[in-house]
């Protein structure tokens, strides 16, 4: 088995409108070139479901600005089991540690119906820790996020600079791999989500492209935008005694 450098990466995010997606696009075409993931689309869908455990830690440690913290997710790609990763996420103040692994549409099956066992024993670190944390913390799939990527990228810095449209949420649903599940638009959020992402330093000749207006930086996530807006749907209590400060 090959071992992949893990390093960490600076991430920064913005809300931004739907002209200042327009302008930003044009500049930033100039400079970078396009993922070829988008091919002749312009873009590409990701769809993701994200594991939490029977405390929302996930969620409440993102709402809270939680120095360090972890998220679990499965992705596919233009609705297609054939590429699928399981990745966890770490967020150390700004900056994001990402590790991947490939996985099988059977392997996926197993873990999103609580299947696990079969990950004690993995080759890979990142699945064994993930069964750890699905046997003492009761990780179980909790929200389906998806949306239209538009992503550009710099050799120099390793820059990726991604656009994600029309964000939607799994309504009440954890079924990764049907694209005809029911999904609902996030409301009272921006349409469009900027994610500039690099190694030590961002070049300042692609810096310089981004206006005054792109800002300030935010602490924005889809995952809690989504959840966010599954809990005030049902009711869920506890999200509205926390986010008003009472708890």
């Amino acid at each position: 088995m090959s071992t992949r450098l893990l390093y960490l990466r600076h991430e920064f995010k913005y809300k931004i409108d739907r002209l200042q997606f327009d302008v930003l696009k044009k500049n930033l075409a100039k400079v970078l070139k396009p993922d070829p993931n988008m091919g002749a689309a312009g873009q590409y869908h990701v769809r993701s479901l994200y594991f939490d455990d029977f405390r929302n830690s996930a969620f409440w440690e993102k709402q809270a600005g939680v120095y360090s913290r972890d998220k679990y997710r499965i992705r596919i790609y233009n609705y297609s089991d054939a590429f699928i990763k399981f990745e966890r996420k770490t967020k150390i103040h700004n900056y994001v540690l990402k590790e991947s692994v490939r996985i099988t549409r059977k392997e996926a099956d197993r873990i999103i119906a609580g299947d696990v066992d079969f990950l004690a024993n993995s080759q890979h670190k990142l699945l064994r820790c993930f069964y750890h944390k699905a046997r003492c913390d009761l990780m179980k799939p909790v929200a389906v996020v998806e949306y239209n990527r538009v992503a550009y990228v710099h050799p120099l810095g390793n820059v990726r600079i991604t656009f994600d449209k029309e964000i939607r949420m799994g309504l009440g649903e954890i079924t990764l791999f049907d694209p005809n599940i029911c999904t609902v638009n996030i409301i009272n959020e921006p349409s469009i989500v900027l994610e500039v992402k690099y190694d030590e330093v961002l070049p300042t000749f692609i810096s310089g492209l981004f206006p005054d207006t792109i800002q300030p930086r935010s602490a924005i996530g889809k995952f809690v935008m989504c959840r966010e807006q599954y809990f005030t749907l049902t009711g869920n209590p506890a999200c509205y005694l926390k986010c008003r400060g009472s708890g």
